[in-house]
């Protein structure tokens, strides 16, 4: 059994584009989501979205590129490049035939089958581009980046909702450890900022009409966001072997099934998530010093999570810092996980633990130190990273900080 060394990420998000500027948002704090401007908002109820903003993929890539890559398979492109540049590993055929490809989106191209649907039913027409179903499929991103960088090794796209990503990184994780794989990219990417996207989420009825509040007794529901990371994992042997600079290690990955109501979450399925991942991880509870939650800002959700890790944790749940970084690049979906193993990298590298702002008042429900509005900075050996999925679906990484 190997240990699992992440030496790349690349990263798009409502903080900006690129890993430094998304550490940059949410060390200061600093709130992404706004008015909707990728749509007219007009016939929308909810106006507001953690929007990329400053990413143009017209900027990036050219006309021919841009007929064949959604919104998605862009974003997922720009990071993976990123990821690489950072980890300085070099993809030969040797490497690329053991290179698994495993990237999550929750709801593939939507921003495609928005626009086509658009195209056949209002419009009337009976023809769309022949590249349409390239460009929507789950798998587009997954298949581009395998394409441009020579992966050859095992790859697939993962579509677990909310937990989309945390199962792809928990599933490159066991195929690197295990030795299946030297290395693994991976993490995810989705966007459901169009019409049909956002007025299907409306329908839930979870959504706020005026930001995102996880944990604080006023919250009302969450804000959809749009996104992507990208992780390089490889053998920590291999790694250090060609010095590479290895920001994080994973050491344990669990994943469990409520088997109980398709959108309401369980404490018993969320908290069996995390003890798995921390027995995988040979980790003991008061070794856990940061937890990023899922903390979606729905009452229920948030109330759901602050039992799930007393149960998991014990005593220690009194004094592990959790927060919800959903607070300031809204809820990315399938992309959730790996932008949030981006704000986990931040802590164990930096010793930056992010906050959860728009805190107004503390949920005596809650009762857990949730790193209110401030981000603060400790050292963290050991964290969790924590996805619920609607479905029942639940998926944790555990992480360690790299002592050299």
């Amino acid at each position: 059994m190997h240990r699992v060394a992440v030496t790349g990420i690349g990263v798009v998000s409502a903080l900006g584009t690129g890993r430094e500027a998304h550490y940059a948002g949410l060390a200061e704090g600093r709130c992404g989501i706004g008015p909707i401007e990728l749509i007219d908002p007009e016939r929308l109820m909810i106006k507001i979205a953690a929007e990329a903003k400053d990413f143009r993929g017209e900027e990036r890539f050219d006309r021919q590129e841009l007929l064949l890559f959604d919104r998605i398979t862009q974003m997922a492109l720009v990071a993976m490049d990123e990821a690489r540049a950072q980890s300085g590993i070099e993809f030969d055929e040797a490497l690329g035939l053991r290179t698994a490809t495993i990237i999550a989106t929750a709801m593939g191209g939507l921003h495609t089958c928005d626009e086509n649907y658009r195209t056949v039913y209002q419009e009337q027409k009976n023809r769309v581009h022949p590249f349409i179903i390239p460009r929507l499929m789950a798998n587009a991103p997954v298949s581009q980046i395998s394409m441009k960088h020579g992966l050859m090794g095992p790859a697939w796209s993962v579509s677990t909702a909310c937990a989309s990503s945390n199962h792809a990184i928990g599933q490159a994780f066991h195929m690197v450890r295990s030795g299946m794989v030297d290395a693994a990219v991976t993490g995810g990417t989705e966007s459901v900022l169009c019409f049909g996207g956002i007025k299907a989420w409306e329908g839930l009825r979870v959504m706020s009409r005026d930001g995102c509040r996880p944990f604080s007794a006023d919250r009302n529901g969450m804000v959809l966001g749009e996104g992507c990371a990208i992780l390089i994992l490889e053998r920590m042997d291999r790694a250090m072997e060609r010095g590479a600079d290895i920001l994080g290690e994973i050491a344990g990955f669990g994943a469990t099934a409520d088997a109980a109501d398709i959108v309401a979450p369980a404490v018993d399925g969320a908290a069996r998530a995390m003890t798995i991942a921390l027995t995988d991880a040979g980790m003991a509870p008061d070794e856990v010093g940061y937890i990023n939650a899922h903390g979606t800002a729905t009452s229920l959700n948030d109330k759901t999570e602050a039992a799930a890790i007393r149960l998991a944790l014990g005593p220690a749940a009194e004094r592990v810092m959790v927060s919800s970084t959903k607070s300031m690049h809204g809820h990315a979906i399938g992309a959730a996980g790996a932008l949030e193993a981006a704000a986990v990298l931040m802590a164990l590298g930096r010793g930056i633990v992010p906050p959860t702002i728009n805190h107004a008042a503390p949920d005596p429900e809650i009762g857990l130190d949730v790193v209110p509005n401030t981000a603060r900075e400790a050292r963290v050996d050991a964290a969790l990273s924590n996805a619920f999925a609607f479905g029942g679906l639940n998926a944790v990484l555990a992480f360690r900080r790299w002592q050299g």
